[in-house]
C-alpha cells in the first residue's frame, strides 16, 4: 500500500518516535523511507538570536555576534546531519532503503513540499499539543499538513504529554 514514507522528524524526544515508528511502516510495506528534519526557530536546538560577544555593544548588529551566531547555526546543522546519516544507517541495517533531507524554514511547507516532490504515499509526524492562544500564535505544523498534504498522514500524539496522560 505505501510504497514512500516521509518521515518529518525534530530534535525533540518525539522525533524518535515517529523515527521509529515511520521505520516500522516501512518495514512491513517494503517501502522507501526519507527522514526530513527542518531546521526552525520551533526546534529544540535552535539559535534564536546571536549570541553577544564581549565588546560589541549593539549585539544584534554587532559584526562579532554575527560571526559567532554563523558559526553556531553551521555547527547545529552539522550535527543534525550526522543525526540523519545514523538513522539512515539504523533503516538500512533494518532492511529499509533510506535517505534523509535537511531544510532551514517553516517546516509545515518544507515537509508538504517535500512529499509531493518525492511522491510520498505517506507522511509520519509528531504533534506537538499546542491548543489555544499557543496554537493561534504558534501555529500547529501537525493541523498545516493534514490539511494541505498531497497525501495520507499519520500524526503521533507527544509522548510527554501521552505519559503525563497516564499518571
Amino acid at each position: 500500500m505505501f510504497r514512500k514514507v516521509l518521515a518529518a522528524i525534530d530534535s525533540s524526544p518525539a522525533g524518535r518516535k515517529v523515527f521509529e515508528d515511520a521505520l516500522e511502516v516501512a518495514r512491513l510495506h517494503g517501502a522507501q523511507l526519507l527522514i526530513l528534519h527542518v531546521l526552525t526557530y520551533e526546534d529544540d536546538n535552535y539559535l534564536a538570536n546571536p549570541t553577544p560577544a564581549p565588546g560589541d555593544f549593539y549585539a544584534l548588529i554587532g559584526a562579532t555576534a554575527f560571526e559567532r551566531y554563523l558559526e553556531l547555526r553551521e555547527t547545529m546543522q552539522k550535527e543534525s546531519l550526522e543525526k540523519l546519516t545514523a538513522l539512515v544507517e539504523e533503516a538500512r541495517t533494518a532492511g529499509v532503503e533510506a535517505n534523509h533531507a535537511q531544510y532551514a524554514g517553516s517546516p509545515e511547507h518544507a515537509i508538504c513540499k517535500m512529499a509531493k516532490e518525492w511522491s510520498a504515499d505517506l507522511i509520519v509526524l509528531g504533534r506537538r499539543g499546542r491548543s489555544g492562544l499557543s496554537e493561534l500564535f504558534l501555529g500547529s505544523v501537525s493541523n498545516h499538513v493534514v490539511h494541505h498534504a498531497p497525501c495520507a498522514v499519520l500524526v503521533l500524539q507527544q509522548l510527554v504529554a501521552t505519559e503525563a496522560n497516564r499518571s
